[in-house]
């Protein structure tokens, strides 16, 4: 394969990783297998670690009863790993990478059950209906270069942390313990890059809320040493309900987070709550935020001041990554992004009363 290929440039960290992880993993249990007179451990996956070093995976399959299918896949076209079961969302490389190396790195510490009945206690019957997750790598022609359904996990004592893990071949009722450094991860939004908006507290300068339903307002400070945020306006007769309350509007991209995605198109944000969030440096993010039955689902817009170079390339940046795609937000991220005046203020003062 040239060297010019994006699965080489992209993987060659990950390979020299999971030989380095592998080593480790074989000198640690090995020094314990001969403190306790076990038999010298292997690897769980003989030769996946030549694979991982070689860029020969391309397809990672994940199947549980909690989290459903995953499928998480390398395309060159779109610059890396993708999840094809979230409309070719981009993948985290670091949880892509962690599991590679994770599986390379798993070896044996000794046989458990292989009785069928008994496989249950140890959360190995197979999913969609029991509780195991099952994972399976394949390169690129659908050979199958590691497959196992791993079950619960107890704790074996390691210096370094490992873990251990009930686990068996797809096939197979032989359970094992084997020692595992990485977590098998069954969540669909463990597996999603969760960097889209790269903007800390410190650079906000004013949050404007722009809501379909009530007033719109705005929080601003003047520079960044200010510790909390000024709210304007406040409608007469009011007062804010705590000098702080504006700085969790101001604060509600810090950390943008999401459970899931899918593609925007189809979905209809026209009655959309906008937050847009202005830095010092001059980016301007826009949140647009609806909610479908119980559900918040969210949009992501840049743009800067075009004499500002460095917001123009984080604008870029932000929007090359988010255009196109909706995200779910969690209920306390998505009332964050959607917090009416009334949230801000003391509550209203009863009415006098009048006559006797």
């Amino acid at each position: 394969m040239a060297s010019t290929d994006p699965r080489r440039r992209n993987l060659l960290v990950m390979a020299g990783i999971a030989v380095v992880a592998l080593l480790a993993a074989l000198l640690t249990v090995w020094h314990q297998s001969t403190s306790t007179e076990r038999s010298e451990p292997v690897a769980f996956f003989p030769g996946f670690a030549h694979h991982v070093a070689h860029h020969d995976a391309t397809h990672i399959h994940i199947e549980s009863k909690a989290g459903g299918v995953i499928d998480v896949v390398f395309r060159p076209q779109s610059g890396g790993w993708v999840m094809a079961s979230r409309g070719d969302y981009p993948a985290s490389f670091d949880q892509v990478n962690g599991t590679l190396v994770g599986l390379a790195a798993m070896q044996t510490i000794e046989p458990k059950t292989s009785r069928p009945e008994w496989l249950s206690y140890v959360g190995l019957d197979a999913p969609p209906k029991g509780a195991g997750t099952l994972i399976t790598v394949t390169d690129e022609h659908g050979a199958v270069l590691a497959s196992l359904i791993a079950g619960k996990t107890t704790d074996i004592g390691d210096p370094t942390g490992a873990t251990g893990l009930f686990a068996r071949k797809p096939g197979s009722n032989q359970s094992w313990l084997v020692r595992a450094v990485a977590e098998i991860r069954s969540s669909p939004s463990d597996w999603m890059e969760k960097t889209v908006i790269p903007v800390d507290h410190a650079q906000i300068q004013e949050a404007d809320m722009q809501a379909i339903s009530g007033p719109s307002y705005s929080v601003h400070r003047d520079k960044p040493s200010d510790a909390d945020f000024t709210l304007t306006p406040i409608p007469a007769g009011r007062e804010i309900s705590d000098a702080t309350a504006p700085d969790n509007v101001a604060s509600a991209i810090v950390g943008f987070s999401f459970d899931d995605v899918k593609r925007a198109m189809g979905m209809d944000f026209s009655q959309a709550t906008k937050l847009v969030t202005k830095t010092f440096e001059g980016l301007s993010v826009t949140v647009s935020t609806i909610k479908i039955g119980t559900e918040y689902w969210a949009t992501v817009a840049a743009s800067a001041a075009p004499d500002k170079p460095l917001a123009v390339k984080e604008a870029n940046a932000i929007n090359a990554k988010a255009a196109g795609w909706a995200y779910k937000l969690a209920d306390f991220k998505g009332a964050q992004f959607t917090t009416p005046l009334e949230n801000l203020l003391k509550p209203k003062a009863p009415a006098a009363k009048t006559g006797p």
